[in-house]
């Protein structure tokens, strides 16, 4: 997935993607419903080659899912990054779930989890300018 843009129909995500997403700055999820919302996203974890996002207090976000499971995730810092276009399932019960509240006690044991977005990747995209996001990452110790 060296390639500024792979595509396949529910792919999973390399290694490395799930270094720099685990690690990026800045994380945010754009959903398109009833109308186009992006929201700053925090707690992100990549199980199984997909990638979970924590529902605490998604309004519009969680509006838009219901109605069109097409979404689209971006992760950057400095000028690395990349966009992962799929589709997502929501849950708010059954293994998933739990195993997400288990994940969000140990690490943010405040906050109530209300949901689980679940990111079947079906695209990515380098969005770096020179679409070098792994060997620029790779470089920099990761």
């Amino acid at each position: 997935m060296s390639a500024s843009h792979v595509n396949h129909k529910y792919m999973k995500i390399d290694v490395h993607i799930e270094k720099f997403i685990l690690s990026a700055d800045s994380k945010a999820l754009a959903t398109y419903g009833k109308n186009l919302n992006v929201v700053p996203v925090s707690s992100v974890k990549v199980v199984n080659g997909n990638i979970w996002l924590i529902n605490y207090f998604m309004d519009k976000t969680l509006t838009n899912i219901l109605i069109n499971q097409s979404v689209a995730f971006v992760c950057w810092k400095k000028m690395m990054g990349y966009q992962i276009k799929g589709t997502a399932e929501y849950k708010t019960e059954g293994e998933d779930f739990n195993n997400a509240i288990e994940w969000i006690k140990e690490i943010l044991p405040e906050r109530v989890v209300k949901g689980l977005v679940i990111l079947i990747p079906e695209e990515i995209h380098d969005i770096a300018p020179a679409k070098d996001t792994l060997k620029e990452f790779q470089a920099s110790g990761n």
